[in-house]
């Protein structure tokens, strides 16, 4: 008898465990996003079209957290981007982060954003990488990919960015010079769904609220101010 109470006690155990986690539904973005541009640009990829482990593939997800519908939110430690949606969900990307010492955090909006922008690296990029040019024009073999958002905190640019990539084998790393890379397929999606002014909440270490951290899955996610 008592090993059927025991039997009991970890099925409910799991069935209590499971409703705090997140439920997941994976979602390609959708090719409707695409533009006739992008198109012919995605066509002439020379980088291998790796699709990005499951964890951090496009998903529609439970959000617990409590900014306002239309914010973007980093978790850069478990390597995922939310934007967030009304009714308790969000679609959650995975993306590449900066390197520890690289890496940014704060509250900042979008400032400004681009099309297959051209990449301008910085004086601090072009002494860490010799060789580099001044600047290379917008298209696939860009390292800022399909799109560009770019943070800014009141009118000066922090010089971080959220733009695509033609590495997607790293997405879910960090190896990035302090940017935020998505594949560029979602970060086309993510581009058409927010405006200039949108709001970015990049996280600390350690503040965020992913699925595969148990701590924070049974407390529910994390919590941060309200943004107005």
């Amino acid at each position: 008898m008592s090993g059927f109470r025991t039997k009991l006690a970890i099925l409910a155990a799991g069935v209590m465990l499971s409703g705090c986690m997140q439920a997941t539904t994976y979602q390609a973005a959708p090719e409707a996003t695409l533009k006739p541009t992008d198109k012919v640009q995605l066509a002439k990829a020379r980088y291998a079209k790796v699709a990005p482990a499951e964890p951090f593939r496009r998903a529609i997800v439970d959000y617990h957290r409590k900014e306002m519908p239309g914010t973007i939110v980093v978790d850069s430690d478990n390597h995922y981007l939310y934007l967030v949606q009304d009714g308790g969900k969000a679609i959650r990307y995975g993306v590449t982060v900066g390197e520890e010492a690289l890496a940014f955090s704060g509250i900042a909006r979008v400032g400004n954003m681009a099309e297959w922008p051209k990449w301008t690296p910085t004086a601090d990029i072009h002494k860490r990488i010799e060789g580099l040019p001044a600047s290379v024009p917008g298209g696939i073999d860009n390292p800022l990919g399909a799109r560009a958002l770019y943070l800014y905190q009141g009118s000066r640019d922090t010089l971080f960015r959220i733009h695509g990539t033609n590495q997607p084998e790293y997405i879910g790393a960090s190896i990035s010079s302090g940017c935020i890379r998505m594949t560029n397929e979602d970060v086309i999606d993510l581009y058409t769904r927010v405006k200039q002014g949108t709001v970015v909440v990049v996280l600390e270490p350690k503040q965020g609220d992913s699925p595969y951290n148990s701590k924070m899955a049974l407390q529910g996610g994390g919590g941060s101010p309200m943004m107005q």
